[in-house]
């Protein structure tokens, strides 16, 4: 089985890259291959979309390495890939993005990319550092996680879901943020699980051995 995670230059990819295959040694799932090529997506088993910045700028980046997000497409929405997108990589899932510029998602998931508004001063944007995760909707992705467990945020965004159905996980900091998404084979991470310590690499794992 073959993972790859998409390299389009949108950040350091370093440990995300030593996470994956730290779960997929000890799960027995594979290869982890770290590409920027369409014809790796393309045959891929899995793919991984991280993604650090402003949306637009993210977006931007993927649609200049020629045919790498046709190939992204194609693999998730037509040949039913498991897909997973983290930071940046689950907001581009979104309708639209609103950061600096209206700018389009990938419209897999219904929804818009708004900044986090706090009423209270006290909360600080960017929402930054450890919270617990509520689960809203049980999934393969989750299991073996409970309400509590900690993740890691850095993001002054957060995703509005249209549907509640799709909204798996939230935190709760000046409002209800959604921490995970997700929708047939795709799901989403608004924290960094490579950086989410046990909670973490328990849903990296999960995901390597998710058979949907």
């Amino acid at each position: 089985m073959l993972t790859v995670l998409v390299d389009y230059d949108s950040g350091n990819l370093h440990s995300a890259e030593k996470a994956f295959q730290r779960m997929a040694q000890e799960a027995g799932a594979g290869q982890i291959l770290v590409s920027s090529r369409p014809e790796d997506v393309a045959r891929a088993d899995r793919i991984v979309l991280p993604g650090d910045g402003a949306f637009p700028a993210c977006r931007q980046a993927l649609g200049s390495y020629g045919g790498l997000f046709d190939a992204i497409e194609e693999a998730v929405t037509r040949r039913a890939r498991p897909f997973l997108g983290i930071c940046v990589g689950m907001q581009m899932m979104a309708s639209w993005g609103r950061e600096y510029s209206d700018t389009k998602g990938f419209d897999w998931i219904k929804g818009e990319v708004r900044r986090i508004t706090p009423a209270d001063p006290s909360f600080k944007v960017p929402h930054m550092g450890w919270n617990d995760l509520v689960i809203d909707h049980p999934h393969p992705v989750l299991a073996g996680l409970k309400t509590g467990d900690h993740a890691y945020f850095v993001h002054s965004y957060h995703f509005a879901v249209e549907d509640p159905a799709e909204r798996l996980a939230h935190c709760d900091y000046a409002g209800q943020i959604t921490a995970i998404i997700g929708r047939g084979t795709m799901v989403g991470m608004q924290f960094h699980p490579e950086k989410s310590q046990a909670t973490g690499l328990r849903l990296i794992a999960n995901f390597l051995n998710w058979k949907p």
